[in-house]
């Protein structure tokens, strides 16, 4: 029997199309039955124009449906796929300019910090109706969520629906040993990596070819170049030791070194308010996309894409054994981070599922970083579960980069701004302003 895949926020045009060119990449994959849900009726359309023009440049010939009533699309799914963005642009420009009149620096903000707390709380209540649809139509489906922030929506998760299967996936891992062994001229495929922590915040504990130690090499080739010193997660590499697993631009908004200092944001060459762009950018590839379907019978498949859903998928399907970086919650995996949250770990795949592997201590610099990133993490979650307002601003008064920047009062009223801005998308217990 075929294995049914459906795409939550497949209106995503460019990322459907890089998961669904690797999925049906698979020759065992060819024939898989795809269902495409969004709530942009547009988007879905174009979702929809995609997989049939990708699955033509596969060779592949797959079901492909279309269904505009997520419970319906979920309906004897075995994987579950979430790409969602509630609020998508609107929201994200919001995010970013109302704390920037506090004088609040974001480069990415989608992960902690004052963004990636009000994304996290705008994101649960369509994780919580996921969930649910899922428990009623596809118990024993697979949820592989992409969307940010990470750590809060896998812990979210954990929190409301603790028999569900997820996974939460994200390529930065992959990305930064390729990124590494480019600066050292050594073959990914000839290299070995141990890497946990948290995602976005995790840590290259072991990197290394033929049993051979590969961070000399890279030291060697930090020393001879006086711009990779420019670089965030250089900076914190040189002073903890570790090798951070997210971009210089992420790294810089979970610590609260750099991002109020001017004069570090010069030095490290920070991009202010960078993940707008991105966004607006994002806009101009689905408009790109959709004059494309207009001429083409056919996508071209990037082969150079190596997300984790369509290996994992595969692996499942198949027996085939894998190993990947994913997303689960803390039971003793890292033993000094707190248990029930989430944690990113090596974790095979098999026939038999998914199995995440058992780190021990962190060491303990990367391990308190960790715990610092960690707090805006429990307290958001925990703000959502016990609906208390009181507890955003908490989150956002331990953030290290917010609390760094802002007074409590301060932090107190641009909450109350961003819950304003944000309005309905809010759970409901949380989206009154609180007077002290």
């Amino acid at each position: 029997m075929k294995p049914t895949i459906a795409i939550v926020g497949a209106g995503s045009a460019v990322f459907t199309r890089e998961l669904l060119g690797d999925i049906l990449s698979f020759p065992e994959l060819r024939s898989v039955r795809v269902v495409l849900h969004d709530i942009d009726a547009e988007r879905l359309q174009t979702a929809e124009a995609i997989a049939h023009a990708t699955a033509r440049a596969a060779g592949a010939d797959p079901d492909v449906i279309a269904v505009a009533d997520r419970r319906r699309a979920l309906e004897g799914a075995d994987y579950v796929i979430n790409v969602i963005q509630v609020g998508m642009h609107d929201a994200t420009v919001r995010d970013f300019e109302i704390p920037a009149r506090y004088g609040v620096n974001q480069t990415i903000g989608d992960t902690i910090g004052i963004g990636g707390i009000f994304r996290g709380l705008r994101t649960f209540p369509v994780l919580a109706q996921i969930a649910e649809d899922m428990a009623q139509v596809c118990p024993d489906a697979w949820l592989l969520n992409y969307t940010n922030p990470m750590a809060m929506n896998i812990s979210y998760l954990g929190a409301i629906a603790p028999a569900l299967k997820v996974l939460g996936l994200c390529h930065s891992v992959y990305w930064t040993m390729d990124g590494l062994c480019d600066l050292i001229d050594v073959p990914l495929d000839e290299v070995s990596w141990w890497s946990a922590g948290v995602n976005h915040q995790a840590w290259v504990l072991r990197w290394e070819r033929s049993g051979q130690d590969l961070y000399p090499l890279l030291d060697a080739r930090i020393a001879a170049d006086p711009e990779l010193r420019r670089r965030v997660r250089v900076d914190m590499y040189r002073r903890l030791g570790y090798y951070p697993t997210e971009t210089s631009e992420h790294s810089s908004e979970y610590v609260p070194w750099y991002l109020r200092h001017p004069g570090e944001v010069d030095r490290l060459r920070l991009d202010i308010g960078e993940y707008v762009g991105i966004s607006q950018q994002n806009m101009v590839d689905y408009a790109s996309v959709r004059a494309e379907l207009q001429n083409a019978e056919t996508l071209e498949i990037d082969t150079s894409s190596t997300e984790y859903a369509p290996q994992l998928i595969h692996a499942l399907e198949t027996g085939t054994t894998r190993v990947i970086s994913a997303n689960v919650i803390n039971d003793g995996l890292i033993t000094n981070l707190p248990n029930g949250v989430a944690v990113e770990v090596p974790t095979v795949i098999d026939a038999l599922g998914a199995h995440p592997m058992q780190v021990g201590d962190l060491p303990a610099q990367c391990a308190a970083l960790n715990r610092s990133f960690l707090g805006p993490v429990e307290l958001t979650v925990r703000a959502a579960l016990d609906g208390d307002p009181r507890l955003v601003r908490a989150a956002a008064m331990v953030d290290p980069n917010t609390a760094a920047t802002l007074t409590v009062d301060q932090i107190w009223h641009l909450c109350d701004e961003l819950v304003a801005a944000h309005g309905s998308l809010l759970p409901e217990p949380l989206r009154a302003a609180l007077p002290l």
